[in-house]
């Protein structure tokens, strides 16, 4: 920081913002007439995770509630159908709930535990992306394709070949 009678001259720049959080919970926005319970999962601003605490909305309410998302496994029983171990999970935001269904929702995350005696799945949540719409599916590629992705791929090492970038 610079001082008066300093020897050397010196720009003191004073930063604004810095680190707020690891971000594995994330403060969210809970719309009018919404119920969260604790320990539930929901997608809130666009972040899926585990709600940290209790919030009841009314009409023409708003609050704010921790969701944590940070990428660990998890117990719950908001899931559909039965899943088995490796299972990839999608988020269904019309029911709330995990689903196997890829055409359902985006994905979520990874089973690691199926429903045993219990009524409670584990699985593993995926980091969040936020701002990309993943896929639900990728279709098999036709010869069609590949043909296409071999003659571009030739046409790419001709030109690093007479740019000289690679050699013959």
């Amino acid at each position: 920081m610079a001082y008066k009678g300093q020897p050397v001259p010196s720009t003191v720049h004073n930063l604004g913002g810095g680190k707020i959080s690891d971000g594995k919970s994330v403060k969210v926005a809970v719309p009018e007439s919404t119920t969260i319970e604790a320990g539930k999962f929901y997608l809130l601003d666009g972040f899926l995770g585990c709600a940290m605490g209790s919030v009841v909305t009314g009409v023409g309410e708003t609050a704010e509630v921790v969701l944590n998302i940070e990428m660990a496994e998890y117990e719950t029983e908001q899931f559909a159908g039965t899943p088995n171990k490796g299972d990839k999970l999608y988020w269904n935001t019309s029911t709330k709930q995990f689903t196997t269904d890829a055409t359902a929702g985006s994905f979520a995350g990874i089973v690691t535990s199926p429903k045993g005696t219990g009524s409670a799945i584990w699985f593993v949540l995926v980091p969040q992306q936020a701002g990309f719409k993943q896929a639900a599916k990728q279709n098999d590629s036709t010869a069609s394709d590949v043909a296409g992705l071999k003659t571009d791929f030739n046409n790419l090492l001709a030109k690093l070949k007479a740019a000289g970038l690679m050699a013959n």
